[in-house]
């Protein structure tokens, strides 16, 4: 089965807002996962230089031929992430993906987790879905997604340039 926008809602995803109007009171303080996916009709343009914020002095931007490559033409996910409850229980996915929209706007980020969404025009037209889960079950699901987006289209999602592991 594709990973779409029906298939993550008939998973339990909800939300599906375009990163643009994210309302920070009406996404769960709980931890889960979250989906970056293109809307119909989105083609992407790669900006020269990415909007997203150093991390460690390391500048977030790749060569417009890098990100070409990490492209994958015929998918609707372009990004899958994770919000755990962190080591206080105070994180979770509204802090999570507030972060990444901080991040997106040029702040300092925690971690550059999903970076080339960033260097993206119209990034703020993509669409942002979240599903609420266990913290004993969030690696495994994470995996799961990654493993099924893989079965599917033989890589990860553009931007998860790593694995995620059970």
């Amino acid at each position: 089965m594709p990973l779409n926008k029906k298939s993550l809602s008939d998973d339990g995803f909800t939300g599906f807002r375009t990163l643009m109007a994210l309302e920070g009171n009406r996404i769960p303080q709980r931890q889960g996962l979250f989906a970056v996916l293109r809307p119909e009709g989105f083609e992407p343009r790669f900006l020269a230089v990415s909007t997203a914020g150093v991390f460690k002095k390391k500048n977030p931007s790749l060569p417009r031929a890098a990100l070409a490559a990490e492209w994958v033409a015929d998918a609707d996910v372009l990004f899958i992430g994770k919000a755990s409850p962190g080591s206080k229980g105070n994180r979770g996915l509204r802090r999570q993906l507030s972060e990444f929209v901080d991040f997106g706007e040029g702040r300092p980020p925690g971690h550059w987790d999903g970076r080339l969404i960033w260097q993206l025009a119209d990034a703020d037209s993509l669409l942002v879905a979240w599903k609420e889960l266990p913290a004993d079950e969030l690696n495994a699901a994470h995996a799961a997604y990654h493993e099924q987006f893989r079965q599917i289209h033989g890589r990860l999602p553009f931007a998860n340039l790593v694995q995620a592991r059970a």
